[in-house]
């Protein structure tokens, strides 16, 4: 019997695919709990009219991505903290700061969980953050750490 998975099923399949499995198991475990469809006609339609919209959902999601690294790599944040002896930070400049910082510069709202800090900038000067839009995607950001007066 060929069944489309509904959701991904450990040791069988991932949402979407078109499997092989056995009658009582797709009839008797699969269906009923709606892990599965049965492949019929117009199931198998359905699919390929959903990979279709999956396949330029991603090229759009790609699209805005690259729009996005184009305005952001090479942008230089500068942010103002205050600073003890040997520019040292009182705290630190955190991801949340840094997300606000290029929502006012650019006006483009990032997730905070996007961004890639090698450490956390605790030191007056220059740091490079990375910005990681989508797989393969990824823009470098300057924070210049100023000390305030």
């Amino acid at each position: 019997m060929e069944v489309i998975l509904t959701q991904d099923v450990k040791n069988l399949g991932n949402q979407g695919e078109l499997v092989k499995v056995a009658e009582g198991y797709g009839r008797n475990f699969l269906i009923p709990r709606g892990l599965a469809v049965e492949a019929t006609k117009s199931n198998l339609k359905h699919l390929q009219h959903q990979r279709k919209l999956d396949k330029q959902r991603e090229e759009r999601d790609k699209a805005d991505a690259e729009k996005m690294k184009a305005t952001l790599d090479g942008l230089e944040l500068v942010m103002q903290a205050r600073s003890g002896e040997g520019g040292r930070l009182f705290g630190s400049v955190t991801s949340t700061d840094l997300v606000e910082a290029i929502k006012k510069e650019t006006g483009i709202e990032v997730d905070k969980r996007k961004l890639e800090l090698d450490e956390p900038i605790k030191s007056v000067g220059n740091h490079r953050v990375r910005l990681k839009l989508l797989p393969g995607v990824t823009a470098g950001v300057t924070v210049k750490v100023e000390a305030s007066k």
